[in-house]
């Protein structure tokens, strides 16, 4: 069970006690085994992280929930374990637009934040998300991990970044088109621009690894990689933007005051520099780039790229955003745009972190978790994957097929993830696996020469 499943049932107990609940009284109540000193410890990290807060000594301590966080029903599932305060943002952000406040850009929120001083991620997330990202001996050249993984790097960011923007292609797509060029012909060129400036944007961030910092040409530069050829105005690209922009969806305005974002944008990225942690710093730039809306448009994007800057400087693993969920993470950037918190997009940000490190490192302890569409759809997965090698379909052949197949027998919320699902284990598909799939060795050798063109 992960710490963040952990801390909702440990906040779910102490809503039980609107009187306040004992350590005594919080355990009997919890529903799942810790030692009482664990229990204590994450209590205390819940108070730090302001998830709960409590009275009295050690001894007749008493644990409260604030008022804010009492949840009037269920939020809808989602496969990333959330605390009781993202659910609360989530279910607000979730009202119908027209019942929300609209608000506007407020700086006090980016002028509250004191680098090393303000943490929006505590000690122990910090220590955690370090422990899960250190793959490799420190004394290793910066780097050099991102180096090892890059092409593993280049789909996923690549893919994952613009699928939370609703691009269309699939991964077996996107693989295709940054490793040959080949451009589907069914999708939107604008989908192709997309992942390919991605692609573009990481190479620059890699090459750039030994003086890598978060500088305003690196970031102004990450931006026009990213924005190239999708901009109704070509000079917009690198540039902060001198007029209004609107965002769909929410009622927040970000500022329209150009003296405003540049003097905001500055301020970001000097406090940026100024965190030493780098987690903090990653997280920093995902809620305050966004918020700020400093480009006329592509704001997530260069968030998302930009929170690997320390990750590739100081030889962490890379965060690439693999299964978040398009719905969640937008309602974890609208709990920042509407309401300044930050904690729905903090849940993601780390359950992401902890995916990439499942892909990427080498430390033995994270256990991946099983995948619950891949349970649903095994049989048919391996049925899909062993006919693409039957019948010797080349890439663009067994596209269609997957996609075919999915539309005839798999739930339209699973399909996108099914698909995925096909595309990932096409890809890893050797001579050492096909029994799986009941796949005969004469048959891989047949197809694979014509899969590899």
């Amino acid at each position: 069970m992960s710490i963040q499943t952990e801390n909702g049932a440990i906040l779910k107990a102490v809503a039980a006690f609107p009187e306040g609940g004992s350590l005594r009284e919080i355990k009997e109540i919890l529903g799942i085994a810790l030692h009482p000193k664990t229990l204590q410890r994450r209590l205390k990290n819940l108070a730090e992280a302001k998830q709960l807060y409590f009275v009295g000594d050690t001894r007749a301590r008493r644990y409260f929930l604030p008022s804010e966080l009492i949840l009037k029903e269920e939020s809808s599932p989602s496969i990333i374990p959330l605390s009781f305060i993202a659910k609360a943002i989530q279910q607000e952000v979730s009202h119908d637009i027209k019942k929300r406040i609209s608000v506007g850009y407020h700086k006090a929120f980016l002028e509250a934040y004191q680098p090393n001083i303000t943490y929006y991620l505590s000690t122990f997330e910090r220590e955690l998300l370090l422990e899960m990202g250190t793959p490799f001996a420190s004394e290793q050249k910066s780097g050099t991990f991102v180096k090892n993984i890059l092409n593993h790097l280049l789909l996923d960011l690549s893919w994952n970044s613009s699928r939370l923007e609703g691009n269309t292609y699939s991964l077996l797509e996107t693989e295709q088109l940054l490793n040959t060029g080949k451009i589907a012909e069914d999708k939107n060129p604008l989908d192709a621009q997309m992942l390919l400036n991605h692609k573009a944007a990481i190479e620059f961030l890699v090459d750039q690894q030994a003086h890598l910092q978060i500088h305003s040409a690196t970031i102004l530069n990450l931006h026009a990689l990213l924005s190239y050829n999708l901009l109704g105005n070509p000079s917009a690209c690198g540039r902060i933007r001198s007029i209004p922009v609107g965002i769909s969806k929410t009622v927040y305005h970000p500022s329209a005051i150009p003296q405003v974002i540049q003097e905001c944008f500055e301020h970001i990225l000097i406090s940026a520099q100024a965190i030493l942690d780098p987690f903090e710093q990653a997280f920093f730039l995902m809620v305050h780039l966004p918020y700020l809306q400093p480009f006329e448009d592509v704001n997530k994007r260069v968030s998302r790229l930009a929170a690997n800057i320390p990750f590739i400087r100081e030889n962490l693993c890379p965060l690439s955003f693999i299964d978040v969920p398009e719905k969640t993470y937008i309602e974890g950037i609208l709990g920042v745009y509407e309401l300044n918190k930050v904690e729905l997009l903090k849940d993601i940000f780390i359950w992401a972190y902890q995916r990439s490190c499942e892909k990427y490192s080498t430390i033995q302890h994270i256990v991946g978790q099983p995948d619950l569409i891949h349970f649903k759809y095994g049989d048919l997965v391996k049925s899909v994957i062993r006919e693409c090698v039957r019948m010797r379909m080349n890439k663009s052949q067994a596209i269609q097929y997957s996609a075919d197949h999915a539309k005839k027998h798999v739930n339209e919320t699973d399909r996108a993830r099914f698909i995925e699902i096909i595309d990932r284990e096409l890809m890893s598909l050797h001579e050492g696996n096909i029994a799986i799939y009941k796949i005969t060795a004469d048959q891989f050798q047949i197809w694979y020469p014509q899969w590899k063109d």
